[in-house]
């Protein structure tokens, strides 16, 4: 069976940046477990992965406009101190998640101004950067009805319902 929408796909990966560290990996742990075109992957990484069965094996760079997006600039701004309240210690590199027009995003504090005011970046901490995966397909199967409807994989390596 190929890998195509509505298709649960498990996969094995490793994500390294462009200087090959390592991001993200599943090695140790499960492989990952998701529906295909359900907004789940990347788009670079969903196109690289449509058509191929298990057993194949992928290495592949996604370019940031098919990965989390080019940064902006202005989703980096100053917001004030007390913006943050409880929290004690504020530290470089502490995200938060904030309330923004288009939604809720997660914010990084990257740095910190005069008057209590705390620089924020809104931006993927991704974003912007070119993502090399190398990655094993494991399983391609159906999914079912109920999966679809939940947008979600039930079962082993997906989500359980309690």
């Amino acid at each position: 069976m190929k890998i195509a929408q509505h298709k649960v796909v498990t996969i094995n990966y490793k994500l390294t940046d462009p200087k090959g560290q390592v991001i993200d990996t599943s090695e140790g742990r499960e492989p990952l477990v998701y529906i295909h075109g359900g907004g789940n992957l990347i788009p670079g990484l969903e196109s690289a992965l449509e058509g191929k069965g298990a057993g194949d094996r992928i290495d592949v760079t996604i370019a940031p406009e098919h990965g989390y997006g080019l940064r902006n600039e202005e989703l980096v701004q100053p917001v004030p101190r007390k913006s943050f309240p409880g929290v004690k210690v504020l530290e470089v590199g502490m995200q938060f998640r904030a309330q923004g027009p288009d939604g809720q995003r997660v914010v990084t504090v990257v740095s910190f101004g005069k008057d209590d005011e705390v620089m924020v970046d809104g931006n993927h901490p991704l974003a912007g950067m070119p993502l090399h995966f190398d990655v094993t397909v494991v399983t391609v199967r159906a999914a079912t009805k109920e999966e679809l409807d939940h947008g979600h994989v039930h079962g082993p390596g997906g989500h359980h319902h309690h």
